[in-house]
């Protein structure tokens, strides 16, 4: 969702326009352009995509050729730029759309959230310290962590935190009760399992009851089954709820009512235990009227105890009961009338679908013929069922795979179920399909009965129809087709049906509209049915589902009602757009696959006769491991430490992507390069050997705020290398990699690093292994010399062919070929520093298109003429600086970033001068100039 904001000043009338200035890119050339626009008077409105200026000059420990601290050039200039009053900083924002011509160029600004609010943040750092999300830090070359929360750098310009959040978890997406599994599986995998649980029970109040007989949608869409297998979400739960029992650690809880507004919840099944309990979080008096004598619904009566224990269920009801609901037992609601009489101003109709469908048969109501939730009702209620030896089950359900196991329990020797479908098509949850079969359970699949076979009223057998698949139907599945004289018989003396369940009609539906199924109509979202404040949830409006969804339909109804009760639109923003994260980008060179944790069970024989728990539950290392494999695909959990810990009520996890729109005259592009992928260089070992590592991680790993605190050491064992190479020119002027040009400032910077590698160890030997050197600026020819003379480096002009490693101690092996003598040798080194090439920033092709201006043969943006308007692209009133036009060193891309600032003030002081802006340009400049001349 994006949020529109007016546009910043008025292009209608230029007249009353301040002129102003737009500079996209927040590096030391776009800073420096920005500053001196500014100092001149004018507004210039500064773009960095990134969350802070600053640019690649950040990351860098020391300039050349000087060998001054990068870090104390920087700051007083992000300062300064901070503090300009002309200049607005629009830091974590792109550039969209641009139209118009020079002096009245209307630009669009897209702004991404932080989720903190950069008004009210200080800067403290309390909310990274509870962030409990770690991943590579990219400033530091993803060589050190980063939170989820945190400050790009020390320095970092504004000094503002910045929220990580990429899209939305598959498996909460997935999740119809809304589960933040990512929040809580993180939190446990740090054993904050206090903190974790609360996460669970935001969403909902069964997290051991759900923990057992969830169907685990949210495990379906896991990301990390994309590479290995999904993680064990359902059972990272349970084990919560199991570790808080064992260890008594469950909150004190003390009702919190403050609201007068009563509210009925009819049915205490899980959608209305639901619904009442997120009522009774929110301050509302709550009371829920069950028919039956017992809370729970078909929780209670239609799962077996081997699945779900009786005591975790009702310990569960009971934690919502603390919360201020008050359960009224053997009273069945009769109208809505009969609960407004009473004083209720809401009601939510939760009363399942408990009736079981039948097959219509001949023989269907014979003896020894149940139905599934009847009999597994009896059971629950132990109430005495008459079993047979040979029993057969109709269905491929939950409820006839709990039927086959629970016969099997009660003593039945043979046990047979029957399904139309094939084994694909079969809806029970897999896990207990195989644990059905471990028990000895026959499945009998694309078979369907016909006819109960009796003797004097009693079941003697079944008469059944060999099946094949069709077409699918509206299901989606395959369409069962009986096939011509294929019956034959199954020997039974007993019978239990599971075809599925629906809503019984009872009084109370009459005050309502329903569908010819009997399921109340209610609106989707929100679940208001046709009687105002009536809202109604579960089974009894979506037909036999599942429990996680009528748990999550009970909290929905929950927001629904509180709306409704405070006069507010009950729709209004329950639709939003919501965006799955794609797939989550992971090393898989380095990725390790783990397979799932599997639950321990009791063993089979021990299982016959007996309704005690079969999953046992995960044991605190268990558990620890497998959430230890979450990828935290979407970064942000969401979990809301930060929001508890930040004291200025600085952090709005709601924020929205914001579309500004701005009106300025001149445009200045300095949005820098990007570093050549060295991994391309297959021969080279980057990615492959820990020691071969790029310049720009060496320059992390020897700053002092790096990720090593300035200790230059090897990744593979921590050890300081003594032996170091580095390898220039990688990815530059290679036709074959399409990178035709010279990066030019590659060289001196490798000398650089060589020098530095020096300073930490004098003792160290450093090779640099180069084509040829450019050294054309001021001092640089003086540095390269001093390189040689006073620390020492060695220069081999030669290419670097394969590298390999010494498995003996990670040291590399490689081979050179001199260009010079012409020999080819094989050197050791213990480190290997490959300095990559540059290129053009990412996305500035789309960039220049949307700004109308052309781009070179390398694809850096054009200039008009290279001599006598270096800064001036193809497009009156837009100009280019830094390194967005060509390679640079930093005093090089200053000093374009004020002739860009120069050339853009020329527009602006037209626009005051009331002049056209082109012809104001245009007379500036040799007519010459006005031909585009191709810059390499």
């Amino acid at each position: 969702m994006t949020v529109d904001h007016p546009t910043q000043t008025n292009p209608a009338n230029k007249d009353t326009q301040e002129p102003s200035a737009l500079v996209i890119g927040g590096g030391v050339a776009g800073m420096q352009a920005a500053l001196d626009i500014a100092n001149q008077g004018f507004k210039v409105h500064l773009v960095e995509k990134t969350p802070s200026i600053g640019g690649h000059m950040a990351a860098i420990d020391k300039t050349f050729p000087t060998l001054d601290c990068s870090a104390c050039i920087l700051t007083p200039r992000l300062s300064e730029v901070a503090r300009h009053p002309n200049i607005e900083l629009l830091t974590y924002s792109e550039v969209k759309r641009v139209t118009g011509k020079a002096g009245n160029f209307h630009v669009e600004v897209i702004r991404k959230p932080r989720y903190i609010l950069e008004d009210k943040c200080s800067g403290c750092g309390d909310c990274s310290e509870v962030c409990p999300i770690e991943v590579a830090n990219e400033f530091d070359e993803g060589l050190g962590f980063r939170k989820a929360t945190y400050l790009p750098f020390p320095q970092a310009t504004p000094n503002v935190y910045t929220i990580d959040k990429r899209d939305h978890p598959a498996c909460r997406i997935n999740c119809p009760a809304g589960v933040n599994a990512q929040a809580f599986v993180t939190l446990m995998n740090q054993k904050k399992y206090a903190e974790a649980i609360r996460i669970v029970r935001d969403a909902i109040p069964f997290p051991g009851t759900l923990g057992r007989v969830c169907v685990s949608w949210c495990e379906g869409q896991c990301q990390r089954g994309e590479y290995d297998e999904s993680v064990s979400i359902r059972n990272l739960h349970r084990f919560l709820s199991d570790y808080e029992r064992e260890h008594n650690t469950q909150v004190t809880v003390e009702p919190q009512i403050k609201r007068s507004e009563r509210v009925a919840v009819v049915g205490a099944g899980p959608a209305g235990i639901s619904c009442a309990y997120h009522l009774a979080r929110k301050g509302y008096p709550v009371t829920v009227f069950e028919k039956r004598s017992e809370e729970g619904g078909l929780l209670k009566y239609a799962i077996p105890e081997y699945r779900l224990p009786r005591d975790i269920l009702q310990e569960e009801i009971q934690w919502v009961a603390k919360h201020g609901v008050e359960f009224v037992c053997d009273r069945e609601i009769q109208s809505i009338d009969e609960l407004k009489d009473e004083g209720f101003k809401a009601v939510f109709i939760a009363t399942g679908a408990s009736h079981s469908n039948k097959l219509m048969i001949a023989g269907e109501d014979s003896k020894g013929v149940y139905h599934a939730i009847d009999f597994l009702d009896r059971v629950a209620s132990h109430k005495p069922v008459e079993l047979g030896e040979r029993v057969v089950v109709i269905g491929g359900g939950d409820a006839a795979v709990d039927s086959c196991r629970t016969a099997l329990r009660l003593g039945a020797s043979e046990v047979t179920m029957i399904y139309r479908r094939s084994q694909v098509e079969l809806p029970a949850i897999p896990s207990e399909v195989e644990m059905a079969r471990q028990e000895g359970i026959r499945f009998m699949f694309l078979t369907n009965p016909v006819e109960v076979l009796t003797q004097k009223g009693t079941v003697q057998g079944v008469k059944c129809i060999r099946m094949r698949l069709g077409e699918p139907d509206h299901s989606g599945r395959r369409r069962p087709i009986p096939i011509p004289d294929s019956e034959f018989t199954v020997v039974a003396d007993t019978m239990i049906i599971a075809v599925g369940q629906s809503v019984e009609p009872i009084p109370l539906h009459n005050d309502l509209d329903t569908t010819e199924w009997g399921t109340i109509i209610t609106d989707q979202v929100t679940l208001q049915t046709s009687n105002e404040g009536v809202f109604a949830g579960g089974d009894c409006v979506l037909g036999p589902a599942t429990v996680v969804q009528a748990v999550g339909q009970g909290e929905e109804a929950a927001i629904s009602i509180d709306r409704y009760l405070n006069g507010l639109d009950i729709r209004a923003g329950r639709d939003p757009e919501v965006y799955r994260i794609a797939r989550p980008k992971i090393d898989q060179s380095t990725f390790i696959p783990q397979a799932r944790a599997e639950m321990p069970h009791q063993s089979i024989a021990s299982r016959k006769g007996d309704f005690s728990e079969v999953e046992l539950g995960f044991d605190e290392d268990t558990a620890l491991d497998e959430s230890g494999r979450c990828l935290n695909c979407t970064i942000c959990c969401e979990c809301m430490n930060c929001v508890e810990a930040c004291d200025r009520d600085a952090i709005d996890h709601s924020m929205k992507e914001e579309r500004l729109s701005l009106n300025v005259g001149a445009i200045v592009v300095a949005t820098g390069y990007k570093l050549f992928e060295v991994s391309k260089y297959k021969r080279l070992g980057y990615g492959k050997f820990k020691n071969v590592i790029t310049a720009m991680e060496f320059e992390r790993l020897i700053n002092a705020a790096g990720p090593t605190q300035g200790h230059l050491i090897r990744l593979s064992d921590g050890k300081m290398p003594k032996n170091i190479g580095f390898v220039q020119c990688v990815g530059a002027r290679d036709t074959q990699k399409n990178v035709p040009h010279c990066s030019r400032v590659c060289c001196m910077y490798g000398i650089k690093n060589a020098v530095m590698a020096r300073e930490h160890d004098p003792e160290a030997k450093v090779s640099i292994y180069y084509a040829d050197i450019r050294a054309f600026g001021k001092g640089f020819e003086e540095f390269f010399e001093m390189s040689k003379t006073r620390f020492g480096v060695n220069f081999v002009r030669g290419r670097v062919g394969e590298v390999d490693e010494n498995p003996e101690n990670d040291n590399l092996m490689i081979q050179v070929e001199n260009t010079e003598t012409g020999s080819v040798e094989k050197v050791e080194h213990d480190l290997l520093v490959i300095s990559p090439g540059l290129l053009p920033a990412d996305d500035v092709n789309i960039l220049a298109e949307e700004l109308g201006i052309a781009l070179s043969d390398e694809g850096y943006i054009d200039v008009r003429n290279e001599l006598t308007s270096p800064v001036d692209t193809s497009k009156m009133g837009i100009f280019v600086c830094g390194c967005a036009d060509g390679p640079k060193d930093i005093p090089d891309s200053v000093t374009a970033g004020s002739a860009a600032a120069m050339r853009a003030s020329i527009v602006l002081g037209g626009m005051i001068a009331g002049q056209d802006s082109e012809h104001t340009i245009e007379s500036l400049a040799p007519e010459a100039e006005l031909e585009t001349t191709k810059s390499r």
